[in-house]
């Protein structure tokens, strides 16, 4: 069996390649990405894979019985990328797709939702056994900005009290790397998220514990919140959408309390303060 791992030298993609690999099921895996000589690393194949360049993807996909799809990056694009890798699937005659969407996107209002649910369709329709995961945030998104909040004393937002129920990367991969060599998990579609919930002001305190600083979470009206991430050096229309996806998460976006996520890993997720621990040891802070 040959498993293909889209997006494999990404964050998450690099991690199912690892927990795949943990799994020992004799699959090869291959990992299917823009520049094959940055997968170099992963010491599987690698090949060339675009989602822009949809002539190339069914010989990219051929003899890949299996695929793990990481849905793209570029918000405004994905409709149209995931199109084209569903349809070089169904050329390429792939057995079993495991894609990851978004969170109750059926429901939510992230501006990520309708790409998300327009891709869930294509899948359907597609006529190729599929499973649909679900994934919430990753805890990683707000860990990865605690070196600046430590600068500043601040956590700044515009999440409000919202709820978030998020996990790391390594809690969703492994989820992907279970649902990809398992058939019990066709045809399901999995709303995923951490077991544990908390809100910024609770992120700012678990760093305010663990660092002996005090960190407060400043809520900001959404534009204002486009503005300051400008200001740090985003880009206009990338500024206005990390506000907008972050104002979503005051309206329990995030928040899922299912727990099926632990259910498929068969362990508990990454509690909040293990990520804070793990993100303020990678920063090189003295605990």
């Amino acid at each position: 069996m040959k498993i293909g791992i889209t997006g494999a030298t990404g964050q998450l993609g690099q991690l199912v390649v690892q927990k795949l690999k943990e799994k020992k099921t004799g699959a090869k895996l291959i990992a299917l990405v823009r520049n094959p000589e940055q997968a170099a690393s992963l010491k599987i194949e690698a090949r060339t894979f675009d989602y822009d360049q949809p002539d190339a993807l069914p010989q990219a996909l051929e003899g890949i019985d299996h695929l793990v799809f990481i849905s793209g990056s570029e918000i405004g694009k994905r409709e149209a990328q995931h199109y084209h890798v569903i349809e070089a699937a169904k050329q390429a005659h792939v057995k079993k797709i495991a894609y990851t969407s978004l969170l109750h996107a059926d429901t939510s209002s992230m501006i990520l939702a309708p790409e998300h649910l327009a891709t869930e369709k294509m899948l359907q329709d597609s006529g190729i056994p599929h499973t649909i995961l679900r994934n919430g945030w990753y805890t990683e998104n707000y860990t990865v900005g605690l070196k600046s909040a430590i600068e500043q004393g601040a956590i700044i937002g515009s999440a409000g009290d919202g709820k978030i129920s998020s996990a790391t990367r390594e809690d969703y991969a492994e989820a992907l790397a279970e649902t990809i060599i398992n058939d019990d998990h066709i045809g399901k579609t999995y709303e995923l998220a951490g077991d544990q919930t908390y809100t910024m002001q609770d992120l700012a305190a678990e760093v305010s514990k663990q660092t002996g600083k005090n960190i407060e979470f400043v809520n900001l009206p959404e534009e204002q919140y486009a503005e300051k991430l400008q200001q740090v050096g985003l880009p206009e229309g990338m500024a206005k959408a990390f506000a907008s996806l972050d104002y979503s998460a005051s309206k329990n976006d995030l928040y899922n309390q299912d727990q099926m996520l632990s259910k498929l890993i068969k362990r508990p997720t990454t509690q909040l303060h293990q990520a804070v621990k793990q993100a303020l040891i990678e920063i090189g802070y003295n605990l």
